[in-house]
């Protein structure tokens, strides 16, 4: 084993060169604090370093890693470097196969247990990939009944996600050039009801915070960076240095059921908001405590055609009736000025906008990347292309040849092809003439630096046992609690609210319908008498009767869409995207309204609608029509993926409702239609709530 030490560096200095072997063992150096040079990834006193499949050499009494074997001191194995002659070093050494391979990346999921499956054989050693999209949700006591999922994966615990983690690094780490791996993840670390693989995970074992629109709510810039110093905690401690995220895009079409992921309407607000994750997740600049991020989707989701969204083909047109394109651009300038290492850009195609091609989707158009987001924005990193744009979501490329979609999206500017992984296929158009390999390189070096600055190179290891505590810990949850209080939004209040807490030995019935009843079982809400009207209509059931004497009933009211007709992302059925206000969801086929709406109104009717409180988690801009009868309620909230605590917890005062709505509510179904899908709010008399609205107590 290397013993602690200190060291005295002389750069420049020539010395011996010496070769320790580790035998495998973990090699860890802890000598003087790291200190990053202003290039990253390049240190001025020696780093930590950990090796696992490689040999160490000694310089001095400075230590490196041999990452390609050769018993000797590379420029890109010197963390002493500056990070652009490490790249160049890196690249002079890479074959046409190592080097296509940076240009792809897939899902790559931990097996039952956190086992190494041998799909990760086949892409490290033989696709050469070195970045993958990492799936599995990670829980305390994980759900094993139903197996593993060839897209989302099974669940582990957060140790078995570090072990699977180091060990497909040490896969990585034993190949020709000991290349590092880069696992990304889309959001985590959010309370959501209906998560789904390849939009988001169930926050599991990681600190649940409320959705993006809840931090929005909150206008509390300190609060959202401490969330991000937070996840990038979390995200480090199990190995996922990377997100595809954070959405970027306005939540000006309420139909778009996207919305869920995006902060808000507002373009002021949702740059402030991009700027201080970016600056807080990724830090100043990239370094081996960051999180790099790939900001999406560019130039801007959301002002999509009749509400569709372009993973499928109903949604793939975005439109600007009212010009309101730079409006949906001005986040993303603000990822760039903050040093967003990477952009992801939509499926979506820019209808008559003045950068083209503007028939084909963002990724395809060099309008769009070229003279749009590197010429006219200034960006330096990498541009990632959204999941199976190659084949499947080619929008306007749809009747050509997958090798015609790789050209047109590499000659567009885009660097890395997610959900694709045939190194052949890119390889064979380089061999051909149809693809120069420059071009290849320089997607390599924009890919390479970014590995480089988050320290892979230098330590791509965790400690499984940290990351088993890390996660989720009280201290941790305690501000993602806080955050969730904040997020709340009160709407209406014809009530009186807060209600009291019961005096002792006084007792207050409250009939509940998706609130758990553990939440009365102690201090402070135990003095409710919980009388709850769930069932289960799949079992043949039906409400049940109801008490006469109730006080009070709270409802918690949530809206998903079934899968069925390949809508495994998500979104109602194309017919039925302009059902969304309440009465309508509740007799359509694609929409879910739990509890079911006549269900809500019985309950409304028999405990009185004044002593009635409708917790309505937004994931869009719903429509509390008149014909739903929602209004009529003594009170309601508005929350955007919170618990029952956080809600208990406001409507009896323990905390006061300080949430402003993150979008416009309208008046009605038709409202939405009337207003433009690429501007905010909606005009003043089919407005029923405004951005910002949100009541308190006096």
């Amino acid at each position: 084993m290397v013993k602690s030490q200190s060291a005295t560096i002389f750069l420049g200095v020539n010395a011996e060169l010496m070769i320790y072997n580790p035998l495998h063992l973990i090699v860890l150096l802890f000598i003087f604090p790291v200190i990053p040079l202003a290039g990253q990834g390049t240190y001025a006193s020696q780093p930590d370093l950990e090796g696992r499949s490689v040999d160490m050499l000694y310089t001095g009494n400075l230590i490196f890693k041999d990452l390609n074997k050769n018993e000797k001191l590379d420029t890109y194995e010197d963390w002493r470097s500056p990070v652009e002659g490490r790249i160049e070093d890196l690249l002079s050494q890479m074959n046409l196969e190592e080097k296509v391979g940076m240009l792809l990346i897939n899902t790559l999921n931990a097996g039952d247990y956190g086992e190494v499956p041998e799909r990760a054989i086949d892409l490290i050693e033989d696709e050469k990939m070195t970045r993958f999209i990492f799936r599995n949700t990670i829980a305390r006591n994980p759900d094993r009944s139903g197996g593993g999922h060839p897209f989302r994966g099974t669940q582990i615990t957060p140790f078995e996600a570090a072990q699977f983690m180091n060990a497909v690094q040490e896969l990585a780490e034993g190949t020709r050039l000991g290349i590092p791996l880069l696992f990304k993840s889309n959001a985590r670390n959010h309370m959501d009801y209906d998560s789904r693989a390849g939009i988001n995970v169930a926050s599991g074992a990681f600190s649940s915070w409320p959705k993006e629109s809840g931090l929005a709510a909150t206008r509390d810039m300190d609060l959202i960076a401490d969330f991000a110093r937070t996840m990038a905690m979390e995200w480090k401690a199990v190995g996922i240095r990377g997100m595809y995220g954070y959405m970027a895009d306005l939540a000006t079409e309420p139909r778009w059921y996207r919305v869920h992921e995006t902060f808000t309407e507002d373009s002021d607000l949702a740059s402030t908001i991009i700027s201080t994750l970016v600056k807080n997740l990724q830090g100043e600049s990239l370094t081996s405590e960051s999180i790099g991020l790939t900001i999406k989707h560019f130039p801007g989701g959301g002002p999509q055609e009749g509400g569709g969204d372009p993973h499928y083909d109903f949604g793939k047109n975005q439109v600007y009736p009212t010009d309101h394109f730079d409006y949906h651009l001005a986040p993303f300038k603000a990822a760039i000025d903050a040093g967003s290492s990477s952009i992801m850009a939509y499926y979506g195609i820019p209808v008559d906008q003045p950068y083209h091609p503007n028939t084909v989707g963002m990724a395809f158009s060099k309008g769009i990347l070229t003279d749009l987001l590197r010429k006219k924005l200034g960006f330096k990193g990498y541009i990632n292309s959204d999941t199976g744009i190659i084949g499947s979501r080619a929008w306007g490329l749809e009747e050509k040849s997958v090798d015609e979609q790789i050209l047109v999206a590499l000659d567009a500017g885009t660097d890395i092809l997610s959900g694709f992984d045939n190194n052949t296929q890119i390889k064979d158009l380089v061999t051909s003439g149809k693809l120069t390999e420059n071009r290849v390189d320089i997607s390599v070096r924009r890919l390479l630096k970014e590995q480089f600055e988050l320290g892979l190179f230098e330590n791509p290891y965790i400690d499984p046992n940290r990351a088993d505590y890390l996660l989720g810990n009280p201290s941790f949850q305690r501000k993602a609690d806080l955050a969730q209080r904040k997020s709340i939004v009160l709407l209406q209040n014809n009530m009186n609210l807060p209600l009291s807490l019961p005096e002792k030995d006084d007792t207050i019935k409250m009939l509940t319908m998706g609130v758990d009843a553990k939440i009365f079982e102690q201090d402070p809400f135990s003095g409710f008498m919980p009388i709850s009207a769930d069932y289960n209509p799949q079992a043949g059931e039906s409400l049940p009767p109801l008490p006469e004497d109730l006080d009070y009933a709270l409802l918690r009211i949530h809206v998903t869409n079934d899968r069925s007709g390949g809508r495994m992302f998500g979104g109602a059925l194309p017919d039925e995207l302009n059902l969304i206000s309440f009465s309508e969801m509740a007799k359509s086929k694609s929409w879910i309204v739990k509890p079911a709406l006549e269900d809500i109104q019985s309950i409304m009717e028999s405990v009185g609608a004044e002593k009635t409180i409708l917790s309505i988690d937004f994931r869009q801009p719903y429509v509390l029509d008149a014909e739903s009868r929602l209004l009529e309620a003594g009170g309601i909230i508005a929350t955007f993926g919170v618990s029952d605590a956080a809600i208990m917890d406001i409507i009896t005062g323990r905390f006061t409702p300080s949430g402003k709505l993150p979008f416009a509510l309208g008046k009605s179904a038709e409202a939405i239609l009337r207003q433009a899908p690429d501007a905010p709010g909606y005009a003043q008399e089919d407005t029923l709530f405004p951005f910002g609205f949100g009541l308190s107590y006096q």
